[in-house]
């Protein structure tokens, strides 16, 4: 089972748009010596929607390869047409992912019905390790605890991102769940709590810029250590709070470029964190230690 902080990877851009391949590199060689415990690679944070299915796919490739089975790589192979998320899910398996992580459709507004086809298909088809994941104020789509209950036991299922950010609809998915499938936190602001409550890890962007702090809290939480994984959290809390000031990945990407980690690129329609925003987001970073 993969456990613990597992970054949503940024996507580095060049300032033209493309792909700083060096970069990612590197953010996966300072993720792996800072303790980070596993790469989501092209999910929403690594800006999933704006690439073509080459880049997609050789972004996942990148990662996997730079890792060298240092760290799992799970990749994000979701979209809103099951056929297309069954190629991407194959793919992503033929690249050698540890799992794939695949999210609600989006836009189209499946029902209920609809996303348990969904998954049951995608799970079917693909011999891959494959984490649900529901995360409706960006899909438009709300999958329900009793959907997620309906796929314990398809095979190839193994875990859920819950982005909801609702402690008690999340520690009510544990319960219904049990030993059958993994919960992960898709919400780095109550993920500490989820974890101590029985989660196995936090998909997290504040990772992409804390990487050290957040995989000790997720270590401390894991083991029941709460005053250890909360006093490590509130190290970074202002974070959790100001990488989502414009629509993610936008703030966390100019926090990168902050730190020298990055250049500040993106694909339209997301832009550069706006002038406004910026003082927040560096003060963020000043009070979380990560900018002096």
């Amino acid at each position: 089972m993969i456990v613990g902080s597992l970054v949503a990877l940024v996507t580095p851009m060049k300032i033209d748009g493309s792909v700083d391949w060096t970069a990612l590199k590197h953010l996966v060689e300072w993720h792996i010596a800072e303790g980070t415990h596993g790469i989501v690679a092209v999910g929403t944070t690594g800006e999933a929607p704006t690439l073509s299915v080459e880049d997609h796919l050789s972004v996942i490739r990148t990662v996997i390869e730079v890792a060298a089975g240092r760290v799992s790589v799970i990749a994000g192979t979701g979209a809103n047409a099951t056929a297309e998320a069954i190629v991407l899910t194959r793919e992503a398996a033929k690249l050698g992912a540890d799992a794939a992580l695949l999210a609600t459709p989006y836009y189209n507004k499946p029902t209920q019905e609809g996303l348990y086809l969904h998954y049951k298909a995608v799970a079917e088809a693909v011999d891959i390790p494959q984490i649900l994941y529901n995360v409706p104020g960006r899909t438009g789509v709300d999958m329900l605890n009793a959907t997620v209950a309906r796929l314990l036991g398809v095979r190839n299922i193994v875990g859920i991102k819950d982005a909801t950010g609702n402690l008690e609809r999340g520690r009510e998915l544990i319960g219904l769940l049990g030993a059958g499938m993994a919960v992960y936190s898709g919400d780095d602001a109550t993920a500490i709590d989820l974890i101590l409550a029985g989660a196995k890890g936090n998909i997290s962007v504040t990772a992409n810029v804390a990487p050290k702090v957040m995989a000790q809290a997720c270590e401390a939480a894991l083991i029941g250590d709460a005053a250890r994984a909360h006093a490590e959290n509130d190290k970074i809390k202002p974070l959790h709070t100001a990488l989502f000031v414009e629509a993610n990945p936008i703030p966390v990407k100019w926090a990168l470029a902050e730190m020298g980690r990055i250049e500040l690129g993106t694909r339209l329609p997301l832009t550069v964190l706006s002038p406004a925003a910026r003082p927040a987001v560096r003060a963020a970073l000043v009070a979380s230690g990560v900018l002096s």
